[in-house]
């Protein structure tokens, strides 16, 4: 009985763990409806994260800046909203060319994917 409690708890913390660094991303039509207000900057160095947009929802895990975009809000693990300013923004993003290059340049906001 012991065994079975421990395993169930150890495949839930895994299961949450995967999910909460996801990065599904559902771009909404109206700032109230999302989690994340995003601005895309011009150049790499005034980035928060640099993302990489990934072809396939398997190529979206971790934290790590690879977003894959979801047909339906109930799919996603964080929605988005891209802001016309950039002082609307809780997080700078630069778009990348190469998965390679994604990832975080600002580690304080990192807390807006979890």
């Amino acid at each position: 009985m012991k065994n079975w409690i421990l395993i169930s708890v150890a495949i839930f913390l895994f299961s949450a763990l995967n999910q909460a660094q996801a990065q599904k991303i559902y771009k909404v039509e109206y700032e109230s409806q999302a989690d994340i207000k995003v601005y895309i900057v011009q150049y790499e160095s005034q980035a928060d994260l640099k993302v990489y947009k990934v072809d396939y929802e398997s190529q979206a895990t971790g934290n790590q800046g690879k977003w894959y975009f979801v047909q339906y809000e109930s799919q996603s693990n964080k929605t988005v909203y891209f802001v016309q300013y950039e002082s609307q923004a809780d997080l700078k993003i630069y778009m990348v060319d190469y998965e390679s290059q994604a990832g975080w340049r600002n580690t304080a906001k990192q807390h807006l994917f979890f």
